[in-house]
This record gives C-alpha cells, structure tokens and sequence, in this order.
C-alpha cells in the first residue's frame, strides 16, 4: 500500500510541475505571437498554437516563399492530380509539414463550425460532387493562400526593421 502512495505522489508531483511547464510556455507562445503577427490570430478559429507553428513553417525569410502555391506545397495542402479517365479530381498531398497540415486542419474545423461563409463554401463544394474530405482539402488550400498573404506582409515589416536597425 504504501509503495502506491509514494507512486502516485509521484505522478502527482510531476502532473503539477508539467501543467505549470505548459502554462508557461502557453504564455510565451502568446507573448511572441502577439508580436510577431497579431493580425493572424485575429482570424477566425486561428488560435495561437496554430499560428505559432505556421510562423515556424514560413521561417524568417520572405524570400524563401515564392507564392502562395509554395506555401501550400510547403504545408502540404496543394492538390496532387488523381485524374482516372473521364473522371477527374485531386488528392491529398502527403508531404510536406505535418504540423503545419495539422495546424490548418484544426483552423478549418473551427472555421467549419464557426463561420457561416465557410459551411456556405463547404456546401457548395458538397453539390457539386464533392466528398466531404475532398471538400476540406479545398478549404484547407483555401486557408494556406489566405493565410500566406498575411504571413508574408509581416515577414517584410519584419525583415525591414531588422535592416534598419
């Protein structure tokens, strides 16, 4: 009995010390954020984690992307042709940044449930023969160009500032 007690104080104690790890790392995360791109996380259902890991996968270099479409390609969102004869669609990319795919997957189920000009877009793409999955996809490349715009006017603001400074 009591080596159950010594365990479980144990794994209380390293709960404690992790959940105040998270929380401050949460607030750092938040600090940075709010500095480097506040009109990201103004965007619906765009939360700090995932404009966090979008700013790490466009990098501090804005000339690095040269479009929209290499940011996409960069997260993994552009589309892939899987055309079969008269039938054509596209498929998921498989490459790319996973957390950044991630990090948009999270932004368009937010948006899915949130914003009434997306569940308008997905329904569109639903009439006309869509699936449901090729319908996020496309909302998700939807996403990535709008999100890159915004990304890449604060990569110069930044990039500049350091020039003069």
């Amino acid at each position: 009995m009591t080596a159950y007690r010594i365990a479980l104080k144990s794994l209380a104690r390293r709960y404690v010390e992790l959940h105040d790890e998270i929380a401050d790392l949460d607030t750092m995360i938040k600090a940075i954020v709010d500095e480097l791109a506040p009109d990201l996380v103004a965007r619906t259902a765009v939360g700090y984690e995932s404009a966090a890991q979008l700013l790490i996968t466009a990098g501090d270099n804005p000339d690095r992307l040269g479009s929209e479409a290499s940011f996409a390609a960069l997260c993994g969102v552009n589309p892939i042709p899987a055309s079969s004869g008269k039938t054509q669609r596209h498929r998921l990319n498989r490459g790319g940044d996973r957390a950044a795919n991630s990090a948009l997957h999270i932004i368009a189920i937010g948006r899915l449930r949130l914003d009434v000009k997306t569940q308008e877009y997905v329904a569109r793409r639903l009439t006309e023969g869509h699936s449901k999955l090729e319908a996020i996809r496309c909302l998700k490349r939807y996403i990535a160009r709008e999100l890159f715009y915004l990304l890449r006017h604060r990569q110069r603001e930044i990039g500049q500032s350091r020039i003069a400074a």
